[in-house]
């Protein structure tokens, strides 16, 4: 898809990866970008940088991702290209509880289910259109130190490639975004060798990426192309892979200690 004179939504456009590629999609002629986030004044301040237009949302909330998408489409236009971004990292494993599964199930995985339940419809009743969710590796692999970002990140791509398979042939694009670290707000808080395994990206690298690959129309995007290497390793061995990451375990834990 050439994004010139079209319409895009992201979500979690206040910074980061979605504030990025906000900017580099108006750069390149998108005819208007929505910035859609629960910080509404830091997706306001991205928005007004590329003449574009900030709605308030809490992906969490299903409410939040329907009124986003219907007032998008009353008032500014059918949606090209929804850019279901916004997500969240927690650490821990078992003992999480379960509001905190809850919380970043509601986030990570629900938000793209619900966004297309509302738009998948529209899409496909006008011809086409586009849907990029943004997973991670971690939702190829692992995420060695946080159980519920590495069951959630599976969950969205599998949501993602069952998006591609049903509705392909129905005019629907679909893509899914699968970096290793990024250096943004949410991973300066973590212990990036846990997600920084092949270096860090800055979003800005990412959003260029994308864009190349929304152009191409490709379903899989991996900014950190090692990932297609340990993918083809999992897949082949998985005993051998889970040997590896049981190691790298290790060695983080000896760091630590």
């Amino acid at each position: 898809m050439n994004l010139k004179d079209k319409i895009i939504v992201i979500t979690g456009a206040a910074s980061g990866i979605g504030a990025a590629m906000a900017r580099r999609f108006a750069a390149v002629g998108a005819k208007h970008v929505v910035c859609a986030d629960r910080d509404v004044a830091g997706a306001q301040a991205v928005a007004t940088e590329i003449d574009g237009t900030a709605i308030q949302t809490d992906v969490s909330l299903e409410a939040d991702i329907t009124s986003l998408i219907e007032t998008v489409e009353r008032d500014i236009g059918p949606i090209d290209l929804f850019v279901s971004n916004a997500g969240i990292i927690m650490e821990g494993g078992v003992e999480v509880g379960d509001d905190g599964w809850q919380k970043i199930w509601d986030i990570n995985v629900l938000a793209h289910i619900r966004a297309a339940r509302t738009l998948v419809p529209k899409m496909l009743a006008r011809g086409g259109g586009y849907i990029l969710s943004t997973a991670s590796a971690a939702g190829l692999l692992a995420q060695i130190g946080s159980a519920p970002y590495s069951v959630t990140k599976h969950a969205a791509v599998s949501f993602a490639e069952w998006l591609a398979i049903t509705h392909g042939d129905d005019g629907l694009k679909v893509s899914v975004l699968c970096p290793q670290g990024v250096a943004t707000a949410m991973t300066a808080d973590i212990d990036t060798s846990t997600v920084a395994k092949d270096g860090m990206l800055t979003a800005e690298a990412v959003a260029q990426i994308t864009l190349d690959a929304i152009e191409e129309e490709r379903f899989l995007i991996m900014p950190h192309p090692q990932v297609a290497d340990y993918i083809k390793q999992k897949g082949s061995d998985p005993e051998r892979w889970i040997t590896g990451m049981q190691r790298w375990q290790r060695m983080l834990n000896e760091q630590a200690s």
